[in-house]
């Protein structure tokens, strides 16, 4: 069975993308404004996080137009996981994969923050391309 290729804009995510080695790179539109919380989110605090969370994305230029359900889905995963803390339970193991996948997907953690960039931005290239940092040979 092959082995399927990551898709670029993981490799970007997770600042392992190569301009010598990527193809064509999809530019998502990035959102005019901050969008209001979907009106499915289950519940207050998914809302809540959403309202939160969305303007600061949106500041960042990390908030696309096709990101906005990844964000939704995020803070219902958020809003359920405060619930069953609030009611003395536990969430299961797999929900908090999941909630702590995604948040590193919008570089939401210390470890991500330095593997998402902006959208618009490149990469500076390579450093020690000409002999090192301060141009030595």
């Amino acid at each position: 069975m092959p082995n399927p290729r990551k898709p670029t804009n993981l490799k970007v995510l997770a600042g392992t993308s190569r301009a010598d080695r990527d193809g064509n790179v999809v530019d998502l539109p990035l959102v005019d404004d901050v969008p209001a919380a979907p009106t499915w989110l289950p519940n207050a605090h998914a809302k809540k996080e959403f309202q939160r969370l969305a303007p600061i994305l949106h500041a960042n230029r990390l908030l696309t137009e096709a990101g906005i359900m990844a964000l939704a889905h995020m803070c219902a995963l958020h809003g359920k996981i405060v619930q069953l803390y609030a009611a003395g339970e536990a969430p299961t193991g797999h929900m908090l994969s999941q909630y702590r996948n995604l948040i590193n997907d919008f570089g939401l953690t210390p470890a991500a923050q330095g593997k998402v960039t902006a959208a618009g931005e490149r990469s500076k290239g390579n450093r020690f391309k000409d002999g090192g940092p301060k141009g030595r040979a």
